[in-house]
């Protein structure tokens, strides 16, 4: 027997809709227009706060996740495909999520988006990308307030020329208050010269050659982690100065892991250093970041006395902020 939703109190409907998961939510949108119109009521209404909105866009498909209470699912998708009759079609996949096939993959995805922002009344907070779809960065820009909370772009691992643009422009236009992810290779001759807007965690993975001393004095991070650096033994001399004379004020761990062996050998004698051999933990309050353990510490001072602990090798560099981390 049919369930009659629509001539149910709004009481008793308002608590069916909150037992219902995302993509039923969705799935129950396409019914008719007044399902669609009660449960847009409802969110506005009653606003998810805890609710993720993520856009995954690569080359052959569009994705639009929800995140709730640390569990993500894809909602729907959007996906490329050739000779279609009609400029947009709908279908769905063995687990229940909603396709959308179209020959425009561009439009598709933004009609996605503003479908589900527009149902759950949610803006993006995250955003995952590949070097092909950078025009999503401008879009999101334009089209919400708010800024996201997550940003990641990939590329090939084997350097195909294509790169460097992208790169760029994501470095240069992205807007994110808590992670950056850069996984995109760029050529051996890249650098940039501009500001990456300050957040809370920078991760640049595998290809982080780009990265200068100019570029690693101006990002404005709690957490940095670059591996593939190249910087050499004075770059960290200075970045060390820097520190020490109040740079990088919010800097509470910095990871380099080089792609090169660097000497060592005289470094202690540049740290004026306050304590060896420290033994302990960097525990990072982000399940994003890993932990940093360490035997043979060497803790500085600031001018203004806070203290950090550093552990290097022939492969890494690591400060680590005194009050974040736990003695052995």
């Amino acid at each position: 027997m049919p369930f009659p939703i629509l001539h149910t109190p709004l009481v008793v409907l308002s608590e069916i809709i909150s037992l219902l998961e995302p993509s039923g939510i969705v799935t129950a949108s396409f019914c008719s227009k007044n399902v669609q119109r009660i449960l847009k009521r409802h969110y506005q209404q009653r606003k998810p706060l805890e609710w993720k909105l993520h856009m995954i866009d690569d080359d052959s498909e569009e994705h639009v996740g929800i995140e709730t209470s640390g569990r993500g699912e894809h909602i729907i998708l959007a996906k490329r495909i050739s000779g279609l009759n009609e400029p947009m079609s709908l279908g769905s996949n063995e687990y229940g999520c909603i396709l959308v096939y179209s020959e425009d993959q561009v439009m598709a995805s933004k009609m996605v988006i503003d479908y589900v922002s527009g149902l759950f009344n949610l803006e993006v907070s995250g955003l995952t990308i590949d070097r092909n779809n950078i025009w999503a960065i401008d879009w999101i820009n334009n089209r919400q307030e708010q800024v996201l909370e997550d940003f990641y772009i990939f590329g090939n691992n084997k350097y195909d020329g294509t790169g460097d643009e992208a790169m760029d422009h994501a470095l240069r236009n992205v807007r994110a208050s808590k992670y950056f992810t850069f996984e995109m290779n760029v050529s051996d001759n890249y650098r940039f010269d501009g500001n990456l807007e300050p957040g809370n965690r920078l991760l640049i993975y595998a290809y982080g050659h780009w990265v200068t001393l100019d570029n690693l004095l101006s990002f404005d991070f709690i957490e940095i982690t670059v591996r593939g650096s190249r910087l050499s033994i004075p770059d960290l001399y200075s970045f060390i100065r820097h520190w020490r004379a109040g740079g990088s004020p919010r800097l509470k761990f910095l990871r380099l892991e080089f792609d090169h062996q660097l000497d060592f050998e005289h470094f202690e004698d540049e740290l004026e250093v306050v304590e060896r051999d420290i033994a302990g933990e960097y525990r990072s309050r982000d399940d994003h970041f890993q932990n940093w353990r360490f035997d043979h510490g060497y803790c500085i001072q600031r001018n203004d006395g806070v203290k950090t602990v550093i552990d290097f090798g022939g492969g890494h560099f690591v400060m680590m902020n005194w009050s974040e981390i736990q003695l052995k």
